[in-house]
């Protein structure tokens, strides 16, 4: 599978943003679905996930009650909806996929990437 990544940009605090994650090749709906984001100079971190049909969810503590995954299978198409951005929200953010049925909070439990989009906000 395919991923491309949009939607970020520069944003104030406070500010949203909503990213999207569109996907081509095999089914979308084989996929469990993650975002994870990269800050300069630290490792990559999960961010949320999504099981293959969007009935179960899973967020980093840090991210829970501001930022919604969902996704459109019919549109091939994963999002984030940030609300409430922070300037330690700033980085690279990733989707991700997993051909497995399990909802992975880790790195290296996803075999497929995106190519990141930065989202940058500003205190």
């Amino acid at each position: 599978v395919q991923l491309q990544a949009s939607g970020g940009g520069l944003v104030q605090a406070g500010g949203s943003l909503r990213l999207a994650c569109a996907a081509s090749g095999r089914p979308f709906s084989y996929y469990v679905m993650g975002w994870f984001r990269q800050a300069p100079g630290k490792e990559r971190e999960f961010v949320a996930a999504i099981s293959r049909r969007g009935v179960y969810t899973s967020y980093a503590d840090s991210m829970k009650g501001r930022f919604t995954i969902s996704r459109d299978n019919a549109k091939n198409t994963v999002y984030l909806q940030m609300n409430s951005l922070k300037p330690e929200d700033t980085g690279v953010y990733y989707c991700a996929a997993d051909d497995s049925a399990v909802v992975f909070t880790t790195t290296r439990e996803y075999d497929y990437w995106g190519q990141g989009t930065l989202v940058t906000v500003s205190s």
